[in-house]
């Protein structure tokens, strides 16, 4: 199975330490090892935030606030290049057909941003339509799709399952920031409708339960369904 797995910043590197990379380069190498294809993409997190505050602080304008996050997303990007050794491509792609060609050479592409002005999670969706993916992974630092914000309402109910469109909608209705009740911004949402891609949206501060997610489709976050989907992956009912 083709997976794009788009793992947020605050959930790779919520600190510069080895030990979460390591976790998840661990896993990575072992769905590799096992047959799936992989493509990644890393955000920039606490890291890129305060770089941005700095620099917004020192006059920069939004496009050179962008171009500065990008550069903090391929230095993470790095750090789980250095985890996977030889598996994956040597430097991170910076644009769509390198890390296209990255995963037709049988390495496993680490992704940075691509431009200004796309999320983690648009990048993940687009590199995901672009390489034909069959599922792209949102592993986030919230537990799914809720219908309100938790944080502020403690009535909020989350998504077990919801359509590609009702999330474009969703995400649409409660506006780009809606970080905790749609934790993808609009521009994904809508290429998750348009590529027909399999999406997860899950907790991925546990490595391990991103592994479960891509091997059998068992997790506690939300899944996204085309709207032409004719069952899971047949890789899932054969685990």
């Amino acid at each position: 199975m083709r997976t794009v797995v788009s793992i947020g910043g605050s959930v790779l590197v919520p600190d510069v330490d080895p030990e979460r990379v390591e976790s998840y380069a661990d896993v990575i190498e072992s769905l590799d090892a096992d047959g799936h294809t992989l493509g990644t993409v890393v955000g920039g997190g606490p890291t890129a935030r305060e770089y941005i505050t700095t620099a917004r602080d020192l006059g920069a304008n939004e496009i050179e606030l962008d171009q500065l996050g990008i550069a903090v997303t391929r230095l993470n990007a790095r750090l789980l290049v250095a985890a996977l050794d030889e598996r994956a491509a040597p430097t991170p792609p910076e644009d769509y057909e390198t890390g296209g060609e990255a995963i037709r050479r049988g390495d496993v592409p680490v992704m940075g941003g691509v431009v200004a002005g796309q999320t983690t999670d648009t990048v993940g969706t687009a590199f995901a339509e672009y390489v034909d993916a069959d599922l792209v992974v949102f592993a986030t630092n919230v537990p799914g799709v809720y219908d309100a914000d938790p944080d502020s309402d403690p009535d909020a109910t989350k998504y077990d399952e919801i359509t590609a469109s009702e999330l474009a909608t969703l995400v649409a209705q409660t506006g780009v920031d809606a970080g905790s009740n749609a934790p993808v911004d609009l521009l994904a949402a809508k290429l998750v409708e348009r590529s027909g891609i399999r999406a997860l949206v899950l907790d991925g501060t546990d490595p391990a339960a991103v592994e479960r997610a891509i091997r059998t489709g068992e997790h506690d976050g939300t899944t996204v369904v085309p709207a032409d989907a004719n069952g899971p992956p047949a890789e899932w009912n054969d685990e």
